[in-house]
Order: C-alpha cells, then sequence, then structure tokens
C-alpha cells in the first residue's frame, strides 16, 4: 500500500516533551485531548492542521529524551502515515513500531515543508512528488513489518500469542 500525504518539516533534537509537553501530562489518560498539543511547542500550526497521511519528517535524533510512548501514540492519532527522518532515538524507533506507526530513516535535506510525499513501504521508497526525487531505504526487519502490519505490538501478540515472534 502507498502512503500519500503533506510534509511536516522539523529540526534536528525532536524530543518526546516537544512531541508530547509535559505540562499537559495530566491528560495522558486522555489521549485525544492530549493529541491536541501534539508537537504544538515545536510548530504551533501542526495539530489543529494535520491532516490524515500526512507525513511527520524529521531531521537528526528525533524523538530523544524520555522514553514516554504517548509521543508516538498521539504522532499515530493525529493521522500521520509516517514519521521519517535522518536518525531517531533508538526508544522513540521502538514504540513507533510497537504502536503500529511506521519509522523511516532516510536523508530529508531535500525535504522540504509542504512537499507532496508518496511511501512505499514494501519497496523500500519514499517519492517526493513536489520535487520529482526519490529516496530508498532498507526494509525494515521482517519481524518489525509484521508488527506494522497488524497494527502494532499488542494486535501481534493478540493474533500470534506472546512465547515467540515469528519472523
Amino acid at each position: 500500500m502507498i502512503q500519500k500525504g503533506r510534509a511536516w518539516k522539523f529540526n534536528d533534537n525532536i524530543s518526546t516533551d516537544l512531541i508530547a509537553p509535559g505540562r499537559y501530562a495530566h491528560l495522558r489518560s486522555n489521549l485525544p485531548e492530549l493529541a491536541k498539543h501534539t508537537l504544538e511547542d515545536a510548530r504551533a500550526d501542526f495539530a489543529p492542521n494535520v491532516k490524515k497521511g500526512d507525513f511527520v519528517v524529521g531531521s537528526r535524533n528525533f524523538g530523544l529524551g524520555s522514553s514516554r510512548e504517548h509521543a508516538a501514540i498521539i504522532i499515530k492519532m493525529c493521522g500521520t502515515s509516517a514519521v521519517i527522518a535522518k536518525s531517531f532515538a533508538r526508544i522513540f524507533f521502538r514504540n513507533c513500531i510497537n504502536i503500529g506507526l511506521p519509522v523511516i530513516e532516510v536523508d530529508t535535506d531535500k525535504i522540504d515543508d509542504g512537499d507532496i510525499l508518496e511511501l512505499d513501504l514494501q519497496k523500500g521508497v519514499l517519492l517526493n512528488t513536489t520535487k520529482g526525487t526519490s529516496f530508498t531505504f532498507p526494509p525494515l526487519p521482517t519481524i518489525m513489518t509484521a508488527i506494522l502490519s497488524e497494527g502494532g505490538m499488542v494486535e501481534y501478540l493478540k493474533n500470534h500469542g506472546d512465547l515467540v515472534l515469528k519472523a
């Protein structure tokens, strides 16, 4: 399946505190309300204007900081198709996979805010249709694509059991 949407571009070092501001920690039990504040300290226009299918595009070290999985969850709740960046904090990367949100590592220097992107996870290709450029990326490990295809780790385990993650 090809996912198509607008790029929302962010700089280096977008922390989980920028994604899910700590001052809204009291909303962790009300995720739809917390999602209204997604990335508001990095870009106040993101949460009110992001459309289903759009992409969060970062640079280096996206998702650094605390291990709060709410950061990945609320990005997904905003309708984002995937997070694309040059590099990710490892725990944020795994949290995204675990909740069923694709994360792709490519050089994002040639992607600008507002560019229209098409992502083909199966082929490992990201196309910038605005600029007519494409990027390839190594496929995710089989187990990660299986978890993503099930919608996240919880659904994967419900469907396949918890003894062995099948590759």
